[in-house]
């Protein structure tokens, strides 16, 4: 675990865990937060996925959703529905701006990487 000075240090290890999740999977703040070893900073990862669009590498901030995989962050995508495009022209099914089979789709960076 690397120790998060700075709001930038933050994003930026929030940035790599996300660049991470594989193609047609997705994660949530929580999770991310809590493999950061700042579990209570949720928020902030959202933050850091809505200024992540501009990042160079890209960020794929369309797969991370809330805790019950709702889009939460859609409207930061530009179109309330390229979130969704983008997760479902990777294999992700999405009703009613909630990600289908969740848990079968959840990535656990605590489980799926060592720490």
């Amino acid at each position: 675990m690397q120790t998060l000075g700075t709001e930038n240090d933050f994003f930026s290890a929030v940035y790599e865990v996300v660049r991470l999740i594989p193609t047609g999977r997705v994660s949530t703040y929580g999770a991310i937060a809590r493999y950061l070893g700042t579990a209570r900073s949720s928020r902030m990862v959202g933050w850091a996925m809505n200024n992540s669009h501009d990042c160079f590498p890209p960020v794929p901030a369309h797969r991370v959703v809330n805790r019950n995989g709702m889009l939460s962050g859609k409207a930061h995508f530009g179109s309330s529905g390229e979130m969704q495009r983008l997760l479902e022209a990777e294999g992700v099914k999405v009703e009613n701006d909630k990600v289908l089979e969740f848990q079968q789709r959840f990535w656990d960076p605590a489980s799926e990487l060592a720490l």
